[in-house]
């Protein structure tokens, strides 16, 4: 059917990392065994400073990397500090994030489907929180008609200020607005925000799901 923007959506927000590449978990499990990292002491470092990114608010260093506050060398050199071998080498901390994120792939079917929501009217945005990783920007003239990137903008995910950000950046009210994430928490925040909000954890579920609420089809 056609796309009738008096009664659905007009536009799709997207996340990055986990939503439009291959999960995260992925690529943190393959630098793990590359870099024959203890993995339970990794996890144990990375709990206590998620809970504080995401859960009680405590301030911490993924904070200030994601706004752009802490340079990516110096979250670098914490982070490996933190860490630790399994054989008890030095964990190296230049170029650790690029490696850590190394194994990022691009999901094709959900960029297919930014591609030919753009096509056909819907306004596309990228909301993404940044830890120093590059991005394919020679990409974007094709995928979002406005990119916000928390360490560009000096404001994270899930804060309150940087949907509110967004939704000036796209120009529409958060009720005609679509948000796709792989974290719960910034769903919820986004919700809060008053846009609709789309857990991403598998893309056919999600496109499926975007299909119903845009009323077009999404795949390629």
């Amino acid at each position: 059917m056609p796309y009738d923007d008096r009664v659905r959506p007009r536009v799709l927000i997207s996340d990055w990392g986990g939503v439009l590449t291959s999960p995260v978990r992925n690529s943190i499990t393959e630098w793990i065994a590359a870099e024959g990292l203890d993995e339970e002491h990794y996890r144990t470092v990375m709990r206590g400073w998620m809970r504080g990114a995401y859960g009680d608010g405590t301030e911490n260093p993924i904070h200030a990397l994601e706004r752009g506050e802490t340079p990516a060398a110096e979250f670098e050199r914490r982070l490996a500090a933190e860490l630790r071998t399994v054989d008890g080498s030095p964990v190296v901390a230049e170029g650790l994030l690029s490696r850590m994120f190394g194994g990022f792939h691009p999901v094709e079917p959900m960029f297919d489907v930014l591609r030919i929501a753009k096509r056909g009217g819907i306004r596309t945005a990228l909301l993404s929180n940044s830890w120093g990783n590059s991005y394919p920007t020679e990409r974007f003239a094709e995928l979002f008609d406005a990119v916000v990137i928390s360490g560009e903008v000096g404001m994270r995910k899930p804060e309150e200020r940087i949907y509110a950000h967004t939704l000036a950046e796209v120009g529409h009210p958060p009720e005609t607005c679509v948000f796709i994430d792989d974290m719960q928490q910034n769903i919820e925040a986004a919700e809060s925000a008053g846009m609709i909000g789309v857990h991403h954890t598998d893309p056919d579920v999600t496109i499926a799901r975007l299909e119903d609420l845009f009323g077009i089809g999404l795949r390629a």
